[in-house]
């Protein structure tokens, strides 16, 4: 029976009761013979992206399912669902009772949507949202056939009818699902339970003219793999392993087809069937798997891209291609490029490949983004490989000019890199929700989303799990799991082996089997929470590919998907990273407005540097003479001690001295020595080297040294003739052994054909090899010093402020006892406490006696009072007398 498929399939994501990644299922199903297989976890659809691509692999055909826990019949729509209480409550520990019923997509998309929508309903009826949420639960009215095909297993309503001897009640149950699936339902006869169980559900099926199929109801890929459910159980249920037998029969492994043939025989034998019967059980079970078919590509979505419709991003009726290009031109008109033949050159260039992959639609989107943030006087800023895009900067969402930098659009978009386009953009941290607000705002409900990020085992949780699991002693497991590092449970051995401060522990005083259990955690998602800065955006139809589930708190929907999965999804994945250096920045302006009345715009401060890479005639005197001082405490990337002393070592003149500093201030150039011969060269004391004169244009920047990832790609294209895009991938390849011997070879033979001695190709290497220890993007590090020099400019001009906003958003490393010594250490007035003076929050004032403006400590920094009894001191300003004061 080659062509049997398991239809009843749980994996880790089913959180604390999957034993198994979907990766292992899929090779697993492979290596037994199967030609099908189906994923249907408990609650979630979140492990169907990893099974797709491993089920490619393996050379299975995935079919997609999910678990659900549904409501009761009589239960009315709108009435809170009736749940045990709580262990706080005085109730019971988890509330599992919910009979549970398996769903499978059919009809391709529709299917696929169907799946999505229910798992969606159920998880709004769920109290709380996210991690913390109660059980999920599907309402009885929000099931559907929605091309979906609906098995009753030994957990459903009908299956608990027949283990309690209930034909009759089975039979009354079953009628109801029949209305819905009509011949879509299957009952499933489950070969993991008690045999008596299975043949009864054989029997109802046939009395009843239902399908019947064969499931083993899995939660692990291999035998011998109950203790591990057994843990996980333990764990969901906040109960101890049985000592006399454990929660799991140790059945409900990936069998083979001939292990399952066995099980269908047995079923048939023990209902009074003959053995024909036995194969159609098995027969129908593969024509089920053979009708349910969802394509990954074509139904799910994935290898292809799904942007919102390009009229929300303001296209006026023009094509998002044309608008864009419109957009670009007259970028090109204010920042007064018009002229500049390279400029257009590098437009167009760029402009073409974001036709050709069809991304003009993603451009605007983010450009709609940041135009909304910045509408909302909140600042923002782009980070990472993004900011090498002209096109970005032409529309306004990258600062810096990514020409007069030297950027690459290749490092972050080429027709070779298989990834979507990612730019990430800094906002205020104080305001980053009502970023997340205005975005659902802008674009709908049913287009955005946040993004999951499962929590997963790592060794620590597993050591306390293991030993909740086994009754041991908690504070003896706490101990146990603080010795060790955060590392991966699969290690737990070899660090006990290998790690100094793991020498006191005698592992063999816990027993092979209680390593066993913790490594056989590892990795297994354990939680899920939203991603703190992904937003997902996509057309209309992202609710029929993707299931959400409302989070804490301000109650946004999050795709089940993490990250990586939305980005196969072909979804745009925006970061919204909430930075407190410009909540600090933005609190510094304020003050500074309200206190004297100027009104400073920080992204066009006089002589920024933001569109000048080296030109001397744009640095600000003062701001450069703070940075080589090393008096940087608070400035942003640059009030670490090591980089104090970079700075003093480097003395940086120019923007680009700072990009070169914040790249340099890496763990790779540090450790690899790279730091003293750029700083030799670039103070005279040594001469630059380059391997070749054609690379004196590439390496010149940096005195010979290579330091970012753009100058390795033109070092490979220039060696080898490949265009950036080839080079971009070959640069990439360099951080995995065998990818690097790869590249040597086609480096050498490309640099070979070009004419170049073998002398100059080692030389060469020697440099690109070394590389992939220490390089670093230019476009981040260019990202990060618009900011860096931002804030030392507001040090440098307007100090008060500047701590002020330092001391309000707490965004450096220094606790607020040292930044107010430092600012009283440069001359900043440091005001006492006032009642009359002092507000909830800093304040900068104009000392009279010295005509300097000072700082005035907080009310909320004072013990015991709190932000209310702040602001209603502060709303009762000014007090003329102490029972004025206690009024």
């Amino acid at each position: 029976m080659s062509g049997f498929a398991h239809l009843h399939v749980t994996s880790g994501f089913s959180l604390r009761y999957g034993a198994s990644h979907p990766e292992t299922l899929a090779e697993r199903a492979a290596e037994r013979g199967m030609e099908a297989v189906a994923l249907t976890d408990r609650d979630t659809l979140a492990g169907a992206v990893r099974f797709a691509r491993a089920s490619a692999a393996a050379g299975v055909r995935p079919v997609y399912g999910v678990e659900l826990a549904v409501g009761e019949r009589d239960e009315r729509a709108g009435d809170p669902v009736r749940r045990r209480r709580n262990p706080v409550r005085g109730g019971a520990f988890v509330d599992e009772s919910a009979p549970r019923a398996v769903f499978l997509a059919r009809e391709g998309a529709r299917g696929w949507a169907g799946l999505c929508r229910m798992v969606t309903a159920a998880h709004a009826r769920a109290e709380g949202g996210g991690a913390e949420a109660e059980r999920p639960l599907l309402a009885w009215e929000d099931v559907r056939e929605d091309g979906v095909t609906a098995l009753l297993g030994a957990g459903s309503d009908v299956g608990r009818a027949l283990a309690a001897g209930r034909p009759d009640r089975a039979a009354r149950l079953l009628s109801g699902w029949r209305e819905i699936f009509g011949h879509q339902l299957r009952i499933a006869v489950d070969g993991s339970g008690p045999l008596r169980t299975a043949a009864r559900a054989l029997g109802l099926a046939a009395q009843e003219g239902v399908s019947p199929v064969l499931t083993n109801a899995v939660r692990y890929a291999d035998p011998g793999m109950g203790p591990v459910a057994d843990v996980l159980d333990a764990a969901r249920r906040l109960v101890p392993v049985d000592p006399r037998g454990g929660l799991d029969g140790g059945e409900r492994w990936l069998k083979g087809p001939g292990e399952m043939a066995r099980i269908a025989e047995a079923a048939a034998e023990a209902a009074g069937y003959r053995r024909n019967t036995a194969h159609r059980l098995l027969t129908l079970t593969e024509e089920t798997a053979g009708a349910c078919r969802v394509d990954p590509e074509d139904d799910l979505g994935i290898g292809s891209v799904h942007f919102p419709e390009p009229w929300l991003a303001g296209t006026r009726g023009r094509t998002a291609v044309r608008e864009l290009r419109s957009r670009c031109a007259a970028g090109m008109a204010v920042r007064r490029y018009e002229r500049d033949p390279v400029r257009w050159r590098r437009l167009e260039h760029e402009l073409g490949i974001i036709e050709r992959l069809g991304f003009s639609s993603y451009f605007l989107t983010v450009a709609r983004v940041v135009e909304d943030v910045r509408g909302m006087g909140i600042r923002v800023a782009a980070r990472g490989s993004g900011a090498g895009s002209f096109v970005a900067h032409l529309l306004g969402i990258a600062q810096a000019d990514p020409v007069a930098h030297g950027l690459l659009m290749e490092r972050f978009l080429s027709p070779r890199r298989a990834a979507l386009p990612d730019i990430d953009i800094d906002v205020e941290s104080a305001r980053r929700l009502e970023v997340y607000r205005a975005i659902f705002e802008r674009f709908g409900e049913e287009r955005v989303a946040t993004v999951a990020m499962p929590e997963t085992y790592r060794v620590r949780h597993a050591i306390r799990d293991v030993g909740a699991a086994l009754s041991m002693d908690p504070a003896e497991t706490d101990r146990l799991a603080k010795a060790f590092p955060h590392i991966r449970a699969e290690d737990a051995r070899t660090a006990l082996a290998e790690l100094p401060e793991l020498r006191g522990v005698r592992a063999e005083a816990y027993g092979a089997r209680f390593w066993d259990l913790v490594e056989g955690l590892d990795a297994l998602p354990r939680g899920v929470a939203m991603h703190p800065c992904g937003v997902l955006l996509s057309d209309a139809s992202l609710r029929a590919r993707t299931p959400t589930v409302p989070t804490s708190g301000e109650g946004f929907a999050m795709s089940q998907f993490d990250k990586e999965d939305v980005e196969d999804l072909g979804l745009l994945k925006l970061d919204v990273l909430g930075v407190r250096m410009q909540s600090a920045m933005a609190y510094a302006l304020d003050e500074i407005e309200r206190a004297g009345g100027e009104r400073v715009d920080l992204d066009a401060v006089p002589a920024a540097p933001a569109d000048a890479a080296d030109a001397a005639d744009a640095a600000d005197p003062l701001t450069y003479e703070l940075i080589r001082s090393s008096e940087t405490l608070g400035c942003f990337q640059i009030e670490s001690p090591g980089q104090r002393d970079l700075l003093g070592r480097l003395q940086p003149e120019t923007f680009h001295d700072l990009v070169v500093d914040i790249s340099l201030f890496r763990p790779g150039p540090v450790g690899g020595d790279m730091v003293r011969p750029f700083i030799e060269a670039r103070h005279g004391r040594r001469a630059a080297r380059y391997p070749h004169p054609d690379l004196e244009p590439v390496l010149r920047e940096t005195y010979g040294v290579a330091i970012f990832h753009e100058q390795v790609i033109r070092i490979l294209a220039v060696m080898t003739g490949c265009d950036r895009g080839r080079a971009d991938e070959a640069r990439r390849a360099l951080g995995g052994e065998e990818g690097r011997a790869r590249v040597r070879a086609w480096f050498a033979a490309g640099a070979e054909r070009r004419g170049y001695p073998a002398s100059v190709i080692a030389a060469t290497w020697e440099i690109v090899e070394s590389f992939g220890s220490y390089g670093f993007c230019k476009a981040h590090a260019v990202a990060f010093a618009v900011p860096t020099y931002q804030s030392a400019w507001l040090k440098a001009h307007h100090p008060a402020a500047f701590y002020a906003g330092l001391l309000e958003h707490d965004p450096g490393m220094y606790p607020k006892r040292l930044l107010l010594a430092d600012a009283r250490r440069r001359g900043v007035p440091v005001l006492p406490l006032e009642v009359n003076r002092s507000a909830s929050s800093y304040r900068i004032e104009l000392e009279s006696d010295s005509g300097v403006w000072g700082l005035r400590l907080a009310l909320s920094e004072v013990q015991g009072i709190s932000e209310a009894d702040a602001a209603r001191i502060e709303a009762g300003q000014p007090y003329d007398s102490l029972a004025d004061l206690w009024r």
